[in-house]
């Protein structure tokens, strides 16, 4: 496996500034010599000029969060990753490669989910290279690499759980976001190491029924919302009923028996529990015939 090593590599300025004043003086000394016929020098001063010039083939710009990737003869040599200008072998091959972050959104993909149900789903991705090696010799294209593994860890991750959690303490795609973020992550990160390759973060970006099933799914949703609430709001009235008849005996402002009893605790039942407002009736007489 290739990892990144630093390419050998000089400061660039001074190679250059070098290189100038040597082909100002291979002209100068080749003038010179062919004006005092000497053959000879002269050739000499045109070698120095080419050896010179291909010199400056060397010289390699390398921009802020950008490596440029030096192979020799088809072997790599390292990286260059600071920036500025270098100069390095003039017969070594340079590939850019930038460092910088980066993101990526799936497209919608519709799969199945733990139970069962045809959901559509998609996310977004944010990576950034950080072995250039790798990324560069590792895979064919490493950008593409990236895209298909995070629609691959998706569909898996959707596969895996379930829209709704049906049990407490599981974990769902809808109501556990950043658990599901953090296994998404983790499960994009497994698929992309030997591309060199670091996800920061990956967030499920839209999460929906499949159109054929959602108005059924919306109507079970709000069927379980109601029933919740109802659930809730008949804890509520018992306590209350609860409540209200402790204090009345404990207080002792008026003796029940146990169907009069019965008969406040369904009254009190209506009312606390019912959708409209219950008219009162004033009870003018006696409590008994």
């Amino acid at each position: 496996m290739i990892r990144e090593s630093s390419a050998s590599k000089l400061p660039g300025v001074g190679v250059l500034v070098l290189s100038v004043v040597l082909m100002l003086g291979s002209v100068a000394w080749f003038i010179v010599s062919a004006r005092a016929h000497q053959p000879a020098t002269a050739i000499a001063a045109m070698l120095l000029l080419v050896i010179t010039a291909l010199s400056l083939a060397g010289l390699v710009v390398v921009n802020p969060n950008e490596a440029s990737v030096v192979t020799l003869f088809g072997r790599y040599t390292g990286s260059i990753r600071d920036a500025g200008l270098w100069w390095v072998n003039p017969f070594t091959g340079r590939r850019r490669l930038s460092m910088r972050v980066r993101n990526f959104e799936s497209s919608k993909l519709k799969v199945n989910d733990y139970d069962g149900n045809p959901i559509e789903i998609a996310a977004v991705v944010v990576w950034q290279v950080v072995d250039s090696a790798e990324a560069m010799f590792q895979v064919d294209n490493y950008q593409q690499f990236v895209n298909v593994q995070s629609e691959s860890a998706l569909r898996n991750l959707a596969t895996s759980h379930p829209y709704d959690a049906h049990q407490e303490g599981q974990l769902s795609l809808r109501q556990t976001s950043q658990a599901i973020a953090d296994a998404l992550r983790g499960e994009i990160q497994s698929r992309l190491e030997k591309a060199g390759v670091q996800v920061l973060e990956a967030r499920i970006s839209h999460l929906a029924y499949a159109p054929e099933i959602a108005s059924a799914m919306l109507r079970r949703q709000q069927a379980s919302a109601v029933i919740a609430a109802r659930s809730m709001i008949v804890q509520g009235a018992v306590s209350m009923v609860e409540m209200a008849l402790d204090e009345l005996s404990k207080k002792e402002i008026v003796h029940l028996d146990e169907e009069r009893k019965a008969a406040m605790v369904s009254n009190m039942l209506v009312v606390l529990c019912s959708e409209q407002n219950t008219q009162p009736v004033i009870n003018t007489g006696t409590l008994y015939h």
